[in-house]
């Protein structure tokens, strides 16, 4: 059994019934069921949503995105071992804690197997937003430069590199492109205010005004719980990413949960705590394999600047990175995986087939 063998890249190939196309991301793919299918599994699962709730198979892949593109290695590696089943379980942790403690439900309904989800459509709201609790990274980097205005907040003087911020700091930006919004350019990603959220509640997909509040709180409240429970593990929460959306249960009441996924070393920023008491930085996130980019290339300029996007993605395209490298980043997954959930990572011999096998099965949702 070759290491490749055990990494799922391709993932929009599955033969799950359906009748949309399939949706393929940077890292997951969709499979949105059918009417019939939805409302069986609906009624024979009592999953809590309204009868008629469209719902989704999440499969999410061993690809490795970074800077935009997806990389590869050595000996035919597409992927890295084990990082699709360490990102869900995290996940899967993480929203269990929330609804634990009381926050806010998430957009899965099930889990059947380590790499898959079944998914309640969700309205999405249409911001990603940033907790940051350490000014580090691009931050660090515009601070450096002599920025002290982030999303309407002011930062004082006198902050180092990789410190703890006085208190917990919310920079929201677009998810998407979002035309006619005064103040916020037509373009992916680009920050945005409190007061701009507030004044276009509506074209940023939240119901009501108020729900900026309750989006606010259970950012705040989300990271506390992950923060706490890290803090335990011996490691430093940095910063992590938060989306969030709206599903009907089945009282047919509106509610906002969180979805895509949270707390995980794609989506945050996760330090050892005991190197970092001691003046280093111990990546356990995907920012250590970035980091290995930005110096593995002679040129970094690539990969950071927006509009040299097809050189980046010939790098990607063209290089096989070394199979050390990979191996190494497999392990940070697996190692922050089992030390947040307890619980021991394993890898499939054939992710693919298991896949079929249980949904045919237990779901009866393959063809």
């Amino acid at each position: 059994m070759t290491v490749a063998a055990q990494v799922l890249d391709i993932n929009d190939d599955l033969p799950i019934r359906t009748d949309k196309p399939v949706h393929s991301g940077k890292v997951r793919s969709v499979y949105w069921l059918t009417e019939e299918d939805s409302r069986r599994l609906i009624e024979e699962k009592g999953y809590d949503v309204a009868p008629d709730a469209p719902l989704a198979i999440m499969v999410i892949s061993d690809r490795i995105s970074a800077f935009d593109c997806i990389w590869h290695g050595e000996q035919g590696l597409k992927g890295i071992p084990g990082k699709g089943a360490a990102l869900n379980a995290i996940s899967n942790h993480w929203f269990k804690l929330f609804k634990d403690n009381g926050l806010a439900d998430s957009h899965i309904l099930d889990i059947p197997h380590p790499l898959v989800w079944i998914v309640q459509k969700a309205k999405p709201v249409m911001v990603e937003a940033i907790c940051r609790k350490y000014i580090t990274g691009s931050m660090w980097r515009a601070y450096d430069k002599g920025e002290r205005e982030f999303c309407g907040i002011d930062l004082p003087q006198g902050l180092t590199k990789d410190g703890i911020l006085d208190d917990l700091l919310i920079t929201p930006s677009t998810k998407g492109i979002l035309r006619g919004i005064p103040n916020v350019p037509e373009a992916d990603d680009v920050n945005i205010t409190r007061k701009d959220l507030l004044d276009n509640y509506q074209a940023f997909n939240f119901s009501s005004a108020n729900d900026i509040n309750t989006y606010e709180s259970l950012l705040k409240q989300g990271f506390a719980v992950i923060d706490e429970a890290l803090q335990k593990v011996g490691q430093t929460f940095v910063d992590t990413k938060f989306e969030f959306g709206y599903v009907t249960d089945a009282a047919g009441k509106e509610k906002l949960i969180y979805m895509d996924e949270v707390g995980t070393p794609d989506s945050s920023r996760i330090w050892d705590t005991q190197s970092y008491q001691q003046g280093k930085i111990v990546e356990n996130s995907k920012e250590g394999f970035r980091q290995f980019l930005l110096n593995h290339f002679p040129d970094p300029d690539i990969l950071l600047n927006k509009e040299r996007m097809p050189e980046r993605e010939a790098l990607a395209r063209d290089n096989e990175l070394p199979l050390e490298e990979m191996m190494k980043l497999s392990q940070t997954y697996i190692q922050i995986a089992e030390t947040v959930t307890g619980k021991s990572i394993v890898l499939s011999n054939d992710p693919k087939q298991e896949i079929i096998t249980v949904l045919a099965e237990q779901y009866g949702l393959i063809d």
